[in-house]
């Protein structure tokens, strides 16, 4: 159970996908753009509460989910 208790599961997902698209957004303007919005600990906050929410809630859990990231693609800047 999270500090805010368990959400219902319309809330929970309506949070996840919120998050996922939030996360997926800061990921791209610190990664690709390299023009960060958040700072690195509003971030870690922010992937703390999907995999919370993920936890008790498994079935929110989605391959595109930034929680299940492992790694990027190489960016065409850099020579392979």
């Amino acid at each position: 159970m999270t500090d805010q208790g368990t959400l219902g599961f319309e809330s929970a997902s309506a949070e996840a996908e919120r998050l996922r698209e939030e996360l997926h957004r800061h990921a791209y303007s610190y990664y690709v753009e390299a023009r960060p919005e958040i700072s690195d600990t509003e971030y870690d906050q922010l992937f703390k509460r999907l995999l919370e929410l993920e936890k008790d809630h498994p079935e929110l859990c989605s391959p595109d989910s930034p929680t299940q990231r492992v790694g990027a693609e190489p960016q065409s800047k850099f020579k392979t």
